[in-house]
């Protein structure tokens, strides 16, 4: 099973209490960024082409328990850059699972099998490996050779010492249905990890290749022809079936940025992990203050092509409680592949792409140099008195 038993109870009552509390918006995952450094360069990212002043810049354990704390979502999801190479990841992951709370901790894998003797296996964590695919596919969209060799043994090894392990694969223009179908055989027959997260990748503004993002209508072509294989049936993905359905184009959604909400170093990410157009200094405001229905499909050009699960599963999981029926009918049937398709969102009452990256990161910038200039004047200072108590 690619989510545990306990898992799906936890989520499933947390969102059920919400609704009944009468809370709209309610967060499903914390996206939890304790860093930007990484020690790849994919083409195809967004979130590691800052200064090294900001790549050298991490979260302490106490700032990520505080937001863990703060945002009261079930799971926490660890992005970067690559977490492991934060010196403190395995506090900051102790923290959380002591919590009970469900930890993805993603990594490309290149440092996870001399990690491993830092954790403890539990239900509560799952490494979350990426791979783009098999390893001619992987090692092209990361830029570098021998990645994928190098995070298949750590998956083996991982899987040999106990530890839950998931597959992350992002999507991309260049991957047919017959290759992705290969590639998710290979992941649950000869890897067996728990289940797959799956996601068309999305086109960051600042990622050094444009040419090779899905849109929407690729997006769900591929998705149909990928999951009309018979073997479909026995893939674990690590999402909802009504996630996957809508991926495939059978279920009209709007994203719910909301439900998976970032703090990162900068802290709370205005309006979502995929996009960075401003931050609160709380969890509180930025539920409350950001003008969220600025955003998204058919509402801002930059969501036009998104179909990601960090906008979009939040979404079907409130559709599957909502309307359990509906998703029992696409479990037991599979998804659907081949019909019509749900109407797209229409787009042409969506503004323009503002471009405030620089300006916002400067910015930001510049408030966190300022708070650990201050931090330090006042820890000097405290230590100073401290002498002297100690000195009387």
């Amino acid at each position: 099973m690619s989510v545990p038993i306990i898992q799906q109870l936890r989520v499933g009552t947390y969102i059920i209490k919400q609704r009944l509390l009468g809370i709209n918006r309610y967060p499903l995952v914390l996206m939890l960024e304790p860093l930007f450094r990484c020690n790849l360069a994919c083409p195809g990212c967004g979130k590691i082409d800052y200064e090294n002043n900001i790549l050298n810049k991490r979260l302490s354990v106490e700032e990520c328990l505080e937001a863990v704390d703060e945002c009261g979502a079930p799971i926490v999801s660890i992005p970067g850059g690559e977490p492991l190479i934060h010196r403190e990841i395995r506090d900051i992951v102790l923290g959380i699972t002591q919590r009970k709370i469900f930890v993805y901790l993603c990594t490309n894998g290149l440092l996870l099998e001399k990690k491993l003797d830092k954790f403890t296996p539990t239900p509560y964590l799952t490494f979350s490996v990426h791979l783009d695919g098999m390893r001619k596919h992987h090692d092209k969209a990361v830029d570098q050779e021998g990645t994928f060799d190098t995070a298949v043994s750590a998956i083996r090894e991982a899987k040999k010492r106990g530890f839950r392990v998931n597959v992350n694969c992002t999507l991309f223009d260049q991957m047919s249905a017959d290759e992705a179908a290969e590639f998710f055989n290979f992941c649950m027959n000869d890897l067996g990890v728990e289940g797959i997260t799956v996601s068309p990748g999305y086109a960051y503004e600042r990622a050094p290749n444009q040419d090779h993002f899905l849109n929407r209508r690729k997006t769900k072509q591929l998705f149909r022809d990928i999951l009309s294989r018979a073997e479909a049936r026995v893939w674990r993905f690590s999402q909802s079936t009504l996630f996957m359905d809508f991926l495939a184009g059978n279920q009209s959604y709007n994203c719910t940025p909301w439900g998976n909400p970032t703090r990162n170093i900068f802290g709370w990410q205005r309006p979502c992990y995929l996009l960075s157009e401003g931050y609160a200094s709380s969890f509180q405001d930025l539920m409350e203050e950001t003008n969220w229905e600025a955003y998204g499909t058919g509402n801002y050009e930059k969501c036009a092509n998104c179909m990601v699960h960090c906008g979009y599963e939040a979404t079907a999981v409130a559709d599957m409680i909502a309307h359990p029926l509906k998703a029992l009918s696409v479990f037991i049937r599979g998804v659907r592949t081949t019909g019509e398709m749900a109407p797209e969102i229409e787009l042409a009452n969506q503004r323009h792409a503002e471009y405030v990256f620089e300006g916002l990161v400067k910015t930001m910038t510049q408030k966190r140099d300022e708070e650990e200039t201050k931090l330090g004047v006042l820890g000097k200072t405290e230590a100073r008195a401290r002498q002297a108590s100690d000195a009387a």
